[in-house]
Order: C-alpha cells, then structure tokens, then sequence
C-alpha cells in the first residue's frame, strides 16, 4: 500500500511538472501576452489542486499509523498553507 501511494504521488507530481513545462514552451511558440496570461490562469489552478490531491493521498496513507491530535496538526499545517498562498 506504502509504495502504491508513493508511486500515485509521484507520478501525479511529474504529470504536473510536465504539463508546466509543456505550458512555458507553448508560451515561447505562441508569442502573444495574452494567451500566456490565460494559459497562466489555467496553471494557477491546476497547482493547489495538484498540492491537495497528493497531500490528501499522503494523509490517507499515513493515518492508521499516527494519532489523532498528530493527524489534525498536519491537515491544519495544509490548511494554513493554501490560506497563506491565497492571493
């Protein structure tokens, strides 16, 4: 199960990666402001989806190992993290 979950994680982590990096060279092809601005938009929202989905994968995987108060502390630390990035 341990390793199912890593690999889920990172495979979720290196399609994201990749799909930036696709994005900054449709950015250099394109060549108008506009149309990176949407495609920027696009990534904006991708990101924090990508951020709780591997988190949550995480936190499901570990918790029948640690306690409670300990799993409370790290969906806060989650929370508090996409609080503090919110434009």
């Amino acid at each position: 199960m341990d390793q199912l979950t890593l690999n889920s994680m990172a495979i979720i982590r290196v399609i994201s990666g990749l799909l930036e990096i696709a994005v900054a060279i449709i950015f250099l092809k394109g060549g108008r402001v506009e149309n990176a601005l949407r495609m920027n938009a696009f990534l904006g929202l991708i990101g924090p989806l990508v951020f709780l989905l591997v988190s949550a994968l995480g936190v499901v995987a570990i918790a029948v190992k640690i306690s409670w108060p300990k799993m409370l502390m790290i969906c806060s630390g989650i929370i508090l993290v996409m609080i503090g990035t919110k434009n």
